[in-house]
C-alpha cells in the first residue's frame, strides 16, 4: 500500500467546500471522482483543512493510500485530464507509510484579500472582499501585532464551534498593500500552527474595523483578552480567503 502527498490549487467559487455534501458539488467529490476514472479505484482523499463554500486554495495538500502502481508524474497528468478547470493537481510525492495531511501538519498559511476605495474592480471581485471605504494600512499593521504569539482565539472563532482548546501559536502576520491607480489592494497573511473556524475571516473583519478607524488600535488587544466573539468584528466572507501553504516536518 502506497501513501501519496498531492499538492492542488483550486478556484472554490462554484463549490459547497472542500467536503462531500449532499446539497451541492465538493472539490472531494470532484478530486475522489477523478482519482477513481485513472486508478479504477476509490479512495478517501483526505485534506489538510475543509475549506468552506466559497474559499479557495493555492497549496492545499492532501493525503490518500492507494494500491495503484502509477508513477506520481503520470497520476498528475491523467487527474488533471478529468478534473475541472478550475481544480488543478501541482504535484504528488511519495509519502511516508501512514502520512495524514491533517495530523502531520505543523503550521499553515491563510491569505485574506481585499480591495477597498470608492470604486469597485470588477476584475477582482471573485477574490477580494470589496470594502467601499479607504483605509488606514499603519493602524492595521500597528493593530496586528498583538495577535502574534501563543494566545486564546476564542474571540475570533465562530459562536457554537467544538474545539478542544481554542488557544493557537500564531508566528507570523502581516497586513502589506495601498493604492494601486484608482484601487486599494491590501493582504492579510496568517501563518500559525493551528485555525479556529472563520479565524482568519474574523480577524480579517476586525482589522478593517480598525482601517476605517471606527475602532482604535488598541481595541484588538482587548477583544482578544475578553475570550468573546461578540466582541470582535465581523466575519468577513469567504470569497477573500486563500489556503496559501501547509508546512510539515522535512521528514515528511
Amino acid at each position: 500500500m502506497r501513501f501519496l502527498k498531492l499538492t492542488l490549487a483550486y478556484d472554490g467559487s462554484e463549490y459547497v467546500g472542500w467536503q462531500w455534501q449532499a446539497n451541492g458539488l465538493s472539490l472531494q467529490q470532484c478530486v475522489e471522482t477523478a482519482w477513481k476514472r485513472v486508478t479504477g479505484e476509490f479512495c478517501r482523499v483526505q485534506a489538510s483543512g475543509r475549506t468552506d463554500a466559497g474559499v479557495h486554495a493555492l497549496g492545499q495538500v492532501c493525503s490518500l493510500r492507494t494500491r495503484s502502481a502509477l508513477p506520481p508524474e503520470t497520476l498528475v497528468r491523467a487527474l488533471n485530464a478529468c478534473l475541472p478547470r478550475d481544480i488543478e493537481v501541482l504535484r504528488i510525492v511519495e509519502a511516508p507509510q501512514g502520512f495524514h495531511a491533517i495530523r502531520d501538519a505543523v503550521a499553515k498559511t491563510y491569505r485574506y484579500q481585499i480591495q477597498a476605495g470608492r470604486l469597485l474592480d470588477v476584475f477582482s471581485r471573485r477574490y477580494r472582499w470589496f470594502v467601499p471605504y479607504c483605509l488606514d494600512l499603519s493602524a492595521m499593521q500597528a493593530a496586528a501585532l498583538v495577535l502574534i504569539g501563543r494566545h486564546d482565539f476564542a474571540s475570533f472563532q465562530t459562536v457554537g464551534s467544538t474545539r478542544k482548546s481554542t488557544v493557537r501559536t500564531v508566528s507570523q502576520l502581516t497586513v502589506r498593500g495601498g493604492p494601486v491607480g484608482s484601487f486599494e489592494y491590501y493582504d492579510i497573511e496568517i501563518t500559525a500552527d493551528g485555525f479556529l473556524y472563520n479565524m482568519v475571516r474574523a480577524i480579517a473583519g476586525s482589522l478593517v474595523l480598525i482601517g476605517r478607524n471606527k475602532q482604535p488600535v488598541s481595541w484588538l488587544g482587548k477583544v482578544l483578552r475578553s475570550c468573546d466573539r461578540q466582541l470582535a468584528g465581523p466575519t468577513a466572507p469567504p470569497h477573500g480567503l486563500f489556503l496559501v501553504n501547509v508546512e510539515y516536518p522535512p521528514d515528511v
